[in-house]
């Protein structure tokens, strides 16, 4: 377990120290705003399950943050419990302290489950959400609010979330011969 800590912290400090400047500052405050309480991608979900064409993507996606806000909001976090990264390196975020635990990055995980989701739906329509996935991750990072750990198990849950909505809307529409 220390060679995970000392790990995450020499990450972090290595960013903190080496990579910060005016530009990345600004974008990064930017992009992580996509993954903000997963209101980017529920407002994506909600819009799609108006029209036929893409309401079962909407669903998947739909079922994937709800698999992602029971899993890692409701019940990591709090059992884990894991302090943000200042406590234990006193680098101060770039961005108002969260002030739920870190692990597993919430963002990450909302970001990877509508990924994972357009990515198994429409690899072209997925590849800009992997991108900016991988954007809203490296920003957890850079603003200072989580390890890399942290972001791995976001990566992890987000995927396997996004994994289980489009199997169980598949097999449902399969079983029940539903057209959606």
């Amino acid at each position: 377990m220390e060679s995970i800590i000392s790990f995450d912290i020499s990450v972090l400090t290595f960013i903190y120290e080496n990579l910060r400047c005016a530009f990345l500052d600004g974008f990064m405050k930017f992009i992580t705003l996509f993954g903000e309480s997963g209101i980017f991608y529920i407002c994506i979900a909600l819009v799609m399950l108006f029209f036929k064409k893409t309401r079962k993507t909407g669903i998947m996606l739909s079922i994937s943050l709800i698999i992602g806000l029971v899993v890692c909001n409701m019940t990591l976090k709090p059992i884990i419990a894991r302090p943000r990264p200042d406590v234990f390196t006193g680098l101060t975020p770039l961005i108002e302290r969260p002030t739920d635990f870190s692990f597993p990055s919430g963002h990450t995980v909302a970001a990877f489950e509508a990924a994972t989701v357009f990515m198994l739906r429409d690899r072209r329509a997925g590849i800009p959400f992997l991108v900016l996935a991988i954007l809203i991750a490296m920003s957890r990072l850079y603003l200072h609010v989580h390890y890399p750990t942290d972001i791995i198990g976001g990566i992890i849950l987000g995927s396997i979330s996004g994994i289980i909505a489009v199997k169980a809307v598949n097999w449902f529409c399969n079983k029940k011969n539903i057209a959606l």
